[in-house]
């Protein structure tokens, strides 16, 4: 019953509401693989004393072999430091803009999909709003071809499905502003941790080239 009620308000909604369907499908899809995969990276960084330790001893070929030996497909600030320790240079300001760069290329991976979300919960309300004006001519269109003797039942039926579509943009749109919201949130979060993680790592870097020198 419910789900032929829900039907019957798609259907009166007119074309608009389609797409509207799809934006919210689309969304929920990826905050959905979104989330699972911020939360996957979050549980994956930290832990990385004994690398740190080796590095302020001066033993960065073992910190090379641990960081090799601990990596995983989302260890984002392993990659990172393994990146810069295999760097060719030695120099300071190369290891930091290995660093540097690292961090970019894996937060701009994490947030690819993050602008889609953004623009569907943009959009959605706006094919809402075209909708109920489409709505809204047809329903004029209609008090015109009757010659101006306005059907009270005829133009109220009108502009009532005219106006579904503004209530379906609005419920799709709310929820995926949210995921959105969300989402940044934990993005920020990744990224101010992996921040810590190259702070630490230059720290122990200098240590360890120090103990060298």
């Amino acid at each position: 019953m419910i789900v032929s009620d829900v039907m019957d308000l798609l259907n009166k909604g007119g074309l608009l509401v389609w797409p509207i369907l799809f934006c919210s499908i689309v969304g929920m899809t990826i905050f959905f693989e979104r989330l699972l995969l911020y939360r996957k990276v979050l549980k994956q960084i930290g832990g990385n004393g004994s690398v740190y330790s080796l590095m302020s001893d001066g033993r960065f070929s073992e910190s090379a072999e641990w960081l090799k030996e601990s990596n995983s497909d989302y260890s984002l600030d392993r990659r990172i430091m393994l990146e810069a320790l295999n760097s060719e240079s030695a120099e300071r300001e190369t290891i930091e803009m290995v660093l540097v760069h690292g961090l970019d290329k894996e937060v701009t991976s994490l947030s690819k999909t993050l602008n889609t979300l953004g623009v569907l919960a943009s959009v959605s309300p706006l094919l809402g709003l075209l909708g109920t004006v489409i709505g809204m001519i047809k329903a004029f269109i209609v008090v015109e071809e009757m010659g101006g003797s306005v059907n009270a039942a005829v133009l109220a039926g009108g502009i009532w499905e005219a106006m579904l579509t503004t209530a379906f943009g609005l419920l799709a749109a709310i929820p995926l502003l949210f995921f959105h919201n969300h989402l940044d949130d934990k993005l920020q979060n990744i990224q101010a941790q992996l921040e810590d993680v190259a702070t630490n790592f230059m720290k122990s870097w200098a240590q360890g080239q120090k103990r060298l020198a």
